[in-house]
């Protein structure tokens, strides 16, 4: 029953995630037919801009689905529409400060990159445009998180396939069509996700009853309840920096490692992103079953969502690593037709194909952590892997290894990162319902 119950969030949750990295693949391919390396590098960088604005936000996804799925489990219907209503006033107010200081952002974004000035233009076009994206884009993490926290995943399914199918259709015609190169691929995404909000406040309406326009009726929240609040996603915010630093540093220190060498790593770093989204997936599914049953206070029910979750995590990850042994590199062809690159990537192929396996300890313990709501563990959990693992160990690697070692720091990362929560399972997961 347990198995059933899992997979059937699964499914739609992996299909899901499988979309958002799909759609970057797309961006990328697309850059990576223009006429110079500098467009693959100039959408790279940018979305990883991007990546540090908006996925540092992403805890009003994550706290939205833990608290949710925990009232959904004490079965608090109005605890659950309080709980959106508070996630899209933060979320208004994130993207108004966004928008005002855009200027200073993408100033303070280019003042990270050693890049020439050909790519830094392509970069300003890139941001000036997508960064109007942020209302759509910050509003549907609350959505998202909750229909995932109501054990909702099937319409999440279908709204990221709206946004992303058409992400991709609409930036391949701005591109190709109208040769509009990246500026295509920025207007691409913010008419997507505006088509997204559009989409997912018309499934609120019709399948829970629940308009936007009624928000005022429900802004009655006690002192305590945006204590709980903003405590569960402070400490989500803090984790969603250490991890979106360490990406960004990394491709970061690899554009700065060597032209050639940084086009490949990011490149490479799509792989470990699509695996990232798709063992996500059932880090999804954890979230809204741990929630439940830690809502519901049974201890014996939450410990086998969590068997259940690391099992078949573990599972999807060597599948995915197999098929990234087999099928490694057809699929950089796909994203770039210049061998140089193919080449040096397949050197730098087997980090690739253990990443999955590595990763997806820590991303359903990710899942877990979110689901209990055990963020101060979480937090502990970057701020150590981040500043004690990756960063020294980067710096001794690299110097002794090179590109391999640069690799080498982001899987030991990643390795701390499984074996902490594990570690820690028994004092912020299970004892607190033991006692």
């Amino acid at each position: 029953m347990m198995r059933k119950e899992f997979i059937q969030l699964s499914v739609p949750n992996i299909l899901t995630n499988l979309t958002v990295p799909l759609v970057s693949l797309v961006d990328v391919a697309l850059m990576g037919r223009m006429p110079s390396v500098d467009y693959i590098i100039a959408i790279g960088l940018a979305t990883t801009l991007f990546n540090l604005i908006y996925f540092a936000f992403g805890f009003l996804r994550m706290g939205t689905t833990g608290l949710v799925s925990q009232a959904y489990g004490r079965n608090e219907p109005e605890k659950m529409k309080d709980l959106f209503v508070q996630g899209m006033i933060v979320s208004f107010c994130i993207s108004l400060l966004l928008i005002c200081f855009q200027n200073q952002l993408i100033e303070l974004g280019l003042w990270f990159f050693e890049v020439d000035e050909i790519t830094e233009q392509l970069i300003r076009n890139y941001f000036g445009i997508r960064i109007w994206a942020a209302p759509a884009t910050i509003s549907l993490f609350v959505i998202i998180g909750w229909l995932l926290g109501v054990q909702d995943s099937k319409l999440t399914l279908l709204l990221a396939i709206i946004i992303n199918l058409s992400n991709a259709i609409i930036s391949y015609f701005l591109v190709w069509q109208l040769n509009l190169e990246i500026v295509g691929v920025a207007y691409g995404t913010v008419i997507a996700q505006y088509t997204g909000l559009i989409t997912g406040l018309l499934i609120l309406k019709l399948k829970y009853q629940f308009s936007i326009f009624k928000f005022y009726s429900r802004i009655r929240f006690t002192t305590k309840a945006w204590k709980e609040f903003f405590m569960v996603n402070k400490n989500i915010f803090i984790r969603t920096l250490c991890l979106l630093f360490t990406l960004s540093f990394f491709k970061i220190q690899s554009v700065n490692h060597g032209g050639i060498i940084g086009a490949v790593n990011l490149l490479l770093l799509e792989f470990v992103m699509l695996s990232a989204y798709g063992i996500d997936g059932l880090a999804f599914a954890a979230e809204s079953l741990t929630g439940k049953y830690f809502g519901m206070k049974n201890l014996e029910l939450l410990k086998r969502s969590i068997r259940v979750s690391v099992r078949y995590g573990l599972g999807l990850g060597f599948l995915i690593s197999g098929l990234f042994y087999l099928f490694g590199e057809s699929i950089l062809k796909l994203l770039t037709d210049k061998q140089a690159i193919i080449e040096l990537a397949v050197v730098y192929m087997p980090w690739l194909i253990i990443a999955p396996i590595i990763n997806a300890l820590a991303f359903i313990w990710d899942g877990v952590y979110i689901g209990c709501t055990a963020t101060q563990a979480m937090k502990w959990t970057l701020l150590i892997s981040t500043f004690v693992i990756f960063l020294p160990s980067f710096y001794l690697f690299k110097l002794f290894f090179g590109n391999h070692g640069i690799w080498l720091s982001m899987t030991l990362f990643m390795l701390s990162r499984g074996i902490l929560q594990t570690l820690w399972a028994q004092r912020y997961i299970y004892g607190r319902l033991s006692s």
